[in-house]
């Protein structure tokens, strides 16, 4: 998960700021003296700090070298890479319980069913003698996994909708949506440019007046106060499709898999490419041809700091950056473009501020 050349994250924080006397708008956070200096995570220094530890280990069980420990290590640690960029799949606890009074939007309630067998749509397809579908991408579970796609298949957009939400309404853990294909479309071909990016998260300050953010490891809920901001780090992922590949020769809306992971920023400062992600998002493309529809479904980890309001925060503030052709045009627009630019090109000019002063317009 390697950062755009020539941006450096390292002076990226988040502080508090108070209401504007001048200007009668809401403000998360302030930031002083945001720089960029040209550097590049040296693997070498990760071992020099390791060293030690590595040749004991090794040494415990008979390797010569550091070299022929992480040869012997070599598929395990590709399997660990893998995961970090595959969909964390959690499962039901029980019904979600929300803040009466929340800040952030909330999704339009589903229809009201209008055929009866909706309910058996959103059960997984029973297995079969027949041999498992094949999925091109390790680690991702197919749509197929969620929803019965033959049933799903003669129902309506609204209904698939539906189904859609009642097979993630028990997971209080759980994030999921219906893009249009259109929509979708958009924001791919932002994020094929753009595929790594930062976006700032409201939060509550410290109690201690430090001026530094408030820490939870469950995140926080829409009634508290928040005046101060946090970055997280975003990544794209993109794969073949999850499921059944595509017939050569025939053409096709569902092209591939985008996975999205998201990681606070001082994680990912400190750890790098092992820092662990608190949120995963998939889109899938199966019923794009058929239906015109994405289906997003992910998930917030558990005691890694964040709320599942919070993770819908960050999805809106996703789409609001990377689908900015939709969502408005003139200046606002061309700061959204300039900004994702400028980091992608790790442009000395890229300003944190101006990030938070775009997300904190978000409708």
């Amino acid at each position: 998960m390697p950062l755009p050349r020539g941006v450096s994250l390292r002076h990226m924080q988040a502080l508090p700021t108070g209401r504007s006397l001048l200007r009668p708008q809401r403000r998360w956070a302030r930031v002083h003296d945001v720089r960029f200096v040209t550097t590049h995570r040296d693997q070498e220094k990760i071992l020099d700090r390791y060293r030690h530890k590595l040749e004991q280990k090794a040494k415990e069980e008979g390797h010569n070298s550091i070299f022929s420990l992480t040869e012997a290590y070599k598929d395990k640690i590709e399997d660990y890479k893998r995961a970090a960029n595959a969909t964390y799949s959690s499962a039901p606890t029980g019904q979600s319980q929300q803040a009466q009074q929340s800040p952030f939007p909330q999704p339009p309630p589903p229809p009201t069913p209008t055929q009866q067998p909706l309910s058996s749509a959103s059960q997984p397809q029973e297995k079969s003698s027949a041999p498992n579908q094949s999925s091109g991408a390790p680690g991702i579970k197919p749509l197929s996994s969620y929803l019965d796609l033959d049933k799903v298949s003669s129902l309506s957009n609204k209904e698939v909708e539906y189904v859609w939400r009642v097979r993630h309404a028990n997971d209080p853990l759980s994030l999921c949506a219906a893009i249009p294909l259109e929509t979708y479309n958009r924001i791919y071909r932002t994020a094929m440019k753009h595929p790594q990016f930062v976006l700032p998260l409201p939060r509550p300050a410290a109690e201690d007046g430090s001026g530094d953010v408030k820490q939870s490891a469950d995140g926080f809920q829409g009634d508290e106060q928040r005046s101060a901001a946090d970055i997280h780090f975003m990544q794209w992922g993109f794969h073949p499709p999850a499921g059944v590949p595509p017939t050569p020769g025939v053409k096709t809306a569902n092209t591939h898999t985008s996975t999205v992971i998201f990681t606070h920023l001082a994680a990912f400062k400190l750890y790098g490419t092992y820092a662990q992600p608190h949120t995963t998002i998939t889109h899938y493309l199966d019923l794009a041809d058929s239906h015109g529809l994405v289906l997003l479904s992910g998930s917030v980890v558990k005691g890694r700091g964040l709320s599942v309001e919070e993770g819908r925060w960050l999805l809106m503030c996703l789409q609001k950056f990377y689908d900015y052709e939709g969502h408005g045009g003139g200046v606002g627009r061309e700061k959204r473009q300039g900004l994702l630019e400028k980091f992608s090109k790790g442009d000395q000019g890229f300003d944190l501020e101006e990030l938070i002063d775009e997300a904190e317009r978000i409708s």
